[in-house]
């Protein structure tokens, strides 16, 4: 990876491209301090911190955005509203044909669906801030002064944000490097480090452990690591043979290559999907009175409260049933195999067309089961940890941070790998 870095920086047109998007990063970051007029910081921060150690959907949305939900800012929304359009286009791109039809019609029909997407995303938005204005006027009590017009600027500022963040990402993707919503999510999830390392060593110094205990800790970690990568990379190629085809005087096909499934082909929308939904109890449960002990909401919450063996179960089953929902609306093997089918290629002892597609199906069906396995135990790892007892105060890194952090590191080298190639850079190829 760092020797891509220094290859990649030693060209001059891809050398600007990293540097606009660490620009726009930066931009970003001064964003999600800039303050909002008739929001008390200092409240929302109080509240949340004592409110995110119950487990709710608001932790979530603190890591996504940096910190800044946490603090009312200009960016406090981060990328929530615009990963939710698209999600909601993509279902719609199924559900409706007229969607479909110009989904596949090319660039010009791709403009238009991105032209809804950021229609979707102010609206959502809009719907967005107004319910976290909500609640810090009537839980957090965090609002300054009353009235439509500090309303009207809350929203404002909190939809601008919005749209600006999703314009920033468009940018990164037309003129910098990488997947611009993903490197904003990145840079969110690594701005929170340094908090995390302050109360790893406070941790460290309340607690004495002897040296053998922080070696397995650190090797742990490292392994930890190292199979979220080898599990994100991993993939099964299934053979395809083109046939040989005479067009003129020249021969076509006849070659040999691979339709690659990867394991993990959903990321980490499973996790996110499957934790929302679990937390809600505990995120509705905020804005009504305490229930009494010994009554069945309270068992209810007790159950599904963060680190409860009933909360990891139906976190796990939710994660398998969303990484099957998820890849049924990305990915169509009908598809697939009708365009294997039209080039020419087939899969050796497959016929082509119907059993063709049975036969994909059949092999997603099985990788899935995997991957979603997988997300299972990454997300669990922070519960595993609370079981031995050790608490590292409030640091909220997890599964999920952990897999966004290593996809975008990948991405960003794969990217530079091609970008580097098609370039045809002597030293690299070598």
């Amino acid at each position: 990876m760092f020797k891509t870095l220094v290859t990649a920086w030693k060209l001059p047109d891809l050398r600007k491209k990293m540097l606009f998007s660490i620009m726009i990063l930066v931009l970003f970051r001064i964003g999600c301090v800039v303050p909002v007029p008739f929001i008390d910081a200092s409240v929302i921060s109080g509240w949340f911190n004592s409110a995110a150690n119950s487990g709710t959907m608001f932790g979530y949305f603190n890591v996504l955005s940096g910190q800044a939900f946490s603090q009312g800012t200009l960016f406090a929304l981060s990328v929530s509203p615009y990963i939710t359009a698209s999600i909601v286009m993509q279902l719609l791109t199924i559900a409706i044909p007229a969607l479909e039809r110009l989904q596949k019609s090319g660039e010009e029909g791709q403009k238009k669906i991105n032209a809804i997407t950021r229609y979707l995303t102010v609206a959502l938005a809009l719907i967005t801030s107004y319910g976290y204005y909500l609640t810090l006027k009537n839980s957090v009590h965090a609002i300054t002064d009353e009235g439509v017009f500090p309303m009207i600027v809350i929203l404002a500022c909190h939809c601008a944000g919005a749209a600006i963040i999703m314009w920033m990402g468009e940018k990164i993707n037309e003129r910098g490097l990488g997947n611009g919503i993903s490197l904003i999510l990145f840079v969110n999830i690594i701005s929170s480090l340094p908090t995390m390392a302050s109360s790893f060593v406070m941790y460290f110094q309340s607690t004495p452990l002897i040296v053998p205990i922080y070696a397995a800790m650190i090797l742990v970690a490292i392994g930890i690591i190292a199979f979220v990568v080898f599990m994100t990379e991993s993939e099964r190629r299934l053979p395809v043979q083109y046939a040989k085809r005479v067009v003129g005087r020249k021969m076509y096909g006849g070659q040999s290559t691979y339709l690659p499934i990867k394991l993990n082909m959903s990321g980490v929308m499973p996790i996110i999907f499957a934790s929302t939904i679990v937390s809600l109890p505990s995120t509705i449960a905020l804005f009504f009175p305490q229930a009494q002990e010994g009554t069945f909401w309270y068992g209810v919450l007790q159950a599904l409260s963060s680190g409860s063996f009933v909360y990891a179960v139906v976190l796990c089953l939710l994660i398998i049933a969303f990484s099957y929902f998820y890849l049924s609306i990305s990915f169509n093997p009908v598809e697939v195999a009708n365009n294997l089918k039209k080039n020419g290629g087939f899969i050796p002892g497959i016929r082509p067309g119907k059993p063709t597609s049975d036969f994909i199906t059949k092999s997603l069906h099985k990788i899935t089961l995997i991957g979603a396995f997988f997300l299972g135990i990454i997300a669990i790892i922070p519960m595993l940890v609370n079981l031995t007892g050790i608490s590292f105060g409030s640091v909220t890194f997890g599964g999920t941070s952990l897999l966004i952090l290593v996809g975008v590191v990948l991405e960003v080298r794969t990217d530079l790998e091609s970008q580097i190639t098609m370039r045809h850079y002597k030293g690299f190829l070598e």
